[in-house]
């Protein structure tokens, strides 16, 4: 691990305005991503802001009938409000799939969203990464890459976001607040908040520089049965292959998130509104521009197979 300062800030603006105050700064909170990957010398931040003790970690509900969740809440907390577990329990089965106890007593809300790739290449320092160092390639698109992207990707990034809360957030139409160094406050769909990896998969949200996240917020429930798959190598403590997450009403309708798929959370909202869930035509359309891999070309019928399984479960 290399040398780097430190501070411990007070408020989320202070925050922000020392990460602009100080290039190559990073918010540190849970640190259950961060800490590792500075310990592989992946991130090596010249100076380190300690936000863990702001005043951040609660649920409040909304004057529109949602949730306003703290940034620095924990997995643990969040997975087990009973107002989560009552009214959005897609996000509260997400969490539960997401990790180990232990991990989860420590990640954050807004690290949770934050995380980076487990993509193999990416850390692997020995090997070209351009998430890692841009421009150096991507050796995952030529190696193994059972695990990784089939949508979304290209030629220079074919890495997946590892978030399972992620997917629940994006079923949910979340909604992420932030800061910056000027004290203005910012409100992002989760729609637009990650970046496909085109020519700059280096750069995987819209947060601006010293952004800093400060809540999600959550619209009111939708009722309907809520399902949160999610598809791996072993039963537990393990990254999605495939996730589904979904959110279906009795006239049919509902919202379908994947997981494992892309560099984000895979949704559209206008092939939900066009075809039957979980009809080959949905899947096929939701997928089509799909370029999977030799090696995980497995993943479209994977996919099919889990939302049809949510379906019938539904349905019983």
């Amino acid at each position: 691990m290399k040398s780097f300062t430190y501070e411990r800030v007070h408020t989320p603006a202070e925050a922000a305005a020392a990460a602009a105050r100080m290039p190559g700064s990073k918010f540190l909170a849970g640190g259950t991503n961060l800490l590792d990957l500075m310990k592989l010398q992946i991130e090596t931040p010249v100076h380190l802001i300690d936000i863990g003790k702001l005043e951040l970690n609660k649920i409040e509900h909304t004057s529109s009938g949602g949730l306003r969740i703290g940034a620095l809440l924990s997995n643990t907390d969040l997975a087990s409000d009973a107002s989560v577990r009552r009214d959005y329990q897609i996000l509260s089965r997400a969490l539960l799939a997401g990790a180990s106890g232990q991990l989860r007593n420590k990640a954050t809300t807004a690290g949770n969203l934050l995380q980076r790739t487990r993509c193999p290449y990416f850390y692997d320092t020995n090997q070209p990464c351009n998430k890692r160092v841009p421009g150096s390639g991507c050796a995952a698109i030529n190696g193994y890459s059972r695990q990784l992207a089939v949508i979304g990707s290209g030629d220079a990034c074919i890495a997946t976001h590892p978030s399972d809360m992620a997917v629940a957030m994006m079923a949910l139409d979340a909604t992420i607040e932030t800061v910056n160094p000027k004290g203005k406050v910012r409100s992002i769909p989760i729609a637009d908040f990650y970046r496909l990896p085109g020519k700059t998969p280096h750069i995987e949200t819209v947060l601006g520089k010293a952004e800093l996240i400060t809540s999600v917020i959550l619209p009111p429930p939708t009722g309907g049965m809520h399902f949160y798959h999610k598809v791996r190598d072993r039963s537990s403590y393990a990254f999605a292959l495939v996730s589904v997450g979904a959110i279906l009403q009795n006239d049919g309708s509902g919202r379908i998130a994947l997981g494992g798929v892309a560099a984000k959370p895979w949704r559209s909202e206008s092939i939900e509104k066009l075809l039957p869930l979980g009809s080959k035509a949905f899947t096929e359309k939701l997928l089509a521009k799909a370029r999977p891999t030799h090696e995980n070309a497995f993943k479209i019928k994977l996919v099919e197979r889990t939302l049809e399984g949510i379906l019938k479960e539904g349905r019983s």
